[in-house]
């Protein structure tokens, strides 16, 4: 089931399309989309797909207001603004937490580009809540010195032919404090379109999930 809602983010309000299976959710995940990009992004949509077909609710989120997006697509600086997004991601998940249906559930963050800055910020926040991440060509390093305090085991995925993103994620693994993980995937390029490529992709963010999520007891 589909539902278009509006979360109070601090002093702004975010559009997000909230998916639950219809029957036994395990864990949600939040995604925290990157540069340039929505809710809509089709790469992270078709990701989400696969984890409800995994039993895991998923929250698309705008991170930026409509009229931020008309300043971003300008300027592009609000896309680099770490802490406004990562602030932006703990408020949903203050949202969630405070909400009857996902209250008790536990919640995993997925971030794209700049937005796995934005979650590995997040995750450093509110360890109790958030036992998993996993980064799609994500900049971690962005998250700077927040890296050592992220407890959420950390799965980075980047592309083969994404180099310099590699060096990054490499840079961002050897500074996270918790479980981490930094897998290639063979011959994509940094929005993985290549064929099979984004499927990669999103099998792995499944079972990294569905390994972590339904066994990390929710928070009093």
């Amino acid at each position: 089931m589909t539902t278009e809602t509006t979360i109070w983010a601090g002093e702004v309000q975010l559009t997000a399309d909230l998916v639950t299976p219809t029957e036994g959710t395990v864990g949600v995940v939040l995604f925290a989309h990157g540069s340039g990009s929505s809710r809509r992004s089709p790469r992270n949509v078709a990701v989400a797909r696969v984890l409800n077909q995994r039993a895991l609710a998923t929250v698309l989120v705008d991170l930026l207001t409509p009229e931020e997006e008309q300043v971003d697509e300008k300027t592009a600086e609000l896309r680099f603004d770490i802490p406004m997004l990562a602030g932006r991601v703990v408020g949903v998940i203050d949202w969630l937490r405070a909400e009857p249906d996902t209250a008790a559930v536990p919640i995993g963050l997925f971030g794209a580009s700049t937005g796995a800055a934005a979650a590995l910020v997040a995750a450093a926040e509110r360890p109790e809540h958030v036992p998993a991440v996993v980064s799609r060509g994500g900049r971690a390093d962005l998250a700077g010195p927040a890296l050592s305090r992220v407890r959420a085991a950390t799965l980075l995925l980047v592309g083969g032919q994404d180099e310099q993103v590699i060096q990054f994620n490499q840079q961002a693994r050897d500074a996270l404090g918790g479980e981490v993980e930094l897998r290639i995937i063979p011959d994509a390029t940094h929005l993985f379109p290549e064929p099979g490529a984004l499927e990669q992709v999103a099998d792995q963010a499944a079972d990294w999930f569905a390994d972590r999520l339904p066994s990390f007891g929710a928070a009093p």
